[in-house]
């Protein structure tokens, strides 16, 4: 045959059928075409020397520190705090507080109304929480926000409990 399909077109044929492309797989002006004349033998296809993954630097796991956590005692009832996370920092001395006692004493200080509730609402301030009556607890207003704790001031004993977590 000629060369040609049962519709008279023309075939390609085998595997330098692209027209522009001679017999010995150079283009016209007699270059090597593409990466697989290019490249030197045992070299990866795809891979040049700058984006290797040879080259990245490997991750090694930080190490946990075995300090065991500090000791903290509420300055309010004396008790032992075991649990770091919701501790407070007093407003006057900085010293640790439990959160239910800086509850309590908000509650005794703020004379809530119907509808009215004490809430943290983040960053060591609370608020006094007005829930409408439709919506339930989605629709709220907050009437007034208590500063407790200095957003500049970091109290020195949270340094050695961010210490023992944050290890990356």
């Amino acid at each position: 045959m000629d060369g040609r399909d049962n519709r008279g077109r023309r075939r390609p044929r085998g595997r330098n059928s692209d027209r522009s492309f001679g017999r010995d797989g150079n283009t016209r002006d007699g270059k090597p075409r593409g990466d697989f004349h290019s490249r030197k033998p045992g070299e990866t296809p795809g891979f040049d020397k700058k984006s290797a993954p040879v080259d990245r630097p490997y991750w090694t796991a930080p190490v946990q520190n075995t300090d065991p956590l500090p000791d903290l005692k509420c300055i309010r009832c004396g008790l032992s705090i075991t649990d770091h996370h919701s501790a407070l920092s007093d407003r006057h001395s900085g010293d640790p507080v439990h959160f239910d006692c800086v509850m309590a004493e908000l509650n005794g200080q703020e004379n809530l109304e119907a509808g009215e509730v004490l809430s943290y609402i983040g960053g060591g301030r609370f608020g006094i929480v007005h829930h409408n009556g439709r919506g339930g607890e989605k629709n709220f207003t907050i009437k007034k926000i208590l500063e407790w704790e200095d957003k500049e001031k970091r109290a020195e004993w949270r340094d050695a409990i961010a210490d023992h977590y944050s290890i990356t």
